[in-house]
């Protein structure tokens, strides 16, 4: 298998691959990154819960995704913001409110992985890893 260049954005499609076909749980190759954004899409109600499983060596990261009660995805949109290719950093001032605050921003701050709501109160900046609506 190859090497993936970007990790997030593995994540972020299995994510939404998995809520297209209504999957109950998604596997991924874990990482303390992508724990963090786990315990935040937890944390604010867009996954049900997480689980870090022992997988010979290699962890794996187990998702267990959300739906409403019309069977729907309570996560309608992933998007990947900062990329290898292109880092992407905000001020305090700058960073961004998904869908007039309705969404998330994930960033990346000097005190770990916050919310943009979160990161703004605490007055941080830092790189914006995606966001969530």
């Amino acid at each position: 298998m190859a090497a993936l260049t970007d990790p997030i954005a593995d994540l972020l499609t299995r994510v939404r691959n998995g809520l297209t076909s209504r999957h109950e749980k998604i596997d991924v190759p874990s990482s303390r990154l992508k724990i963090e954004i786990a315990r935040i899409l937890k944390d604010e109600g867009y996954i049900k819960n997480f689980k870090v499983l022992d997988d010979k060596g290699a962890g794996l990261l187990r998702l267990y995704l959300k739906y409403d009660d019309a069977g729907n995805p309570v996560i309608h949109g992933l998007t990947r913001v900062s990329r290898p290719g292109r880092r992407l950093y905000r001020g305090k001032d700058e960073l961004p409110r998904v869908l007039g605050g309705l969404g998330i921003a994930i960033v990346s701050t000097s005190q770990g992985l916050l919310t943009g709501h979160d990161a703004r109160k605490r007055g941080l900046g830092g790189e914006v890893v995606c966001s969530v609506w």
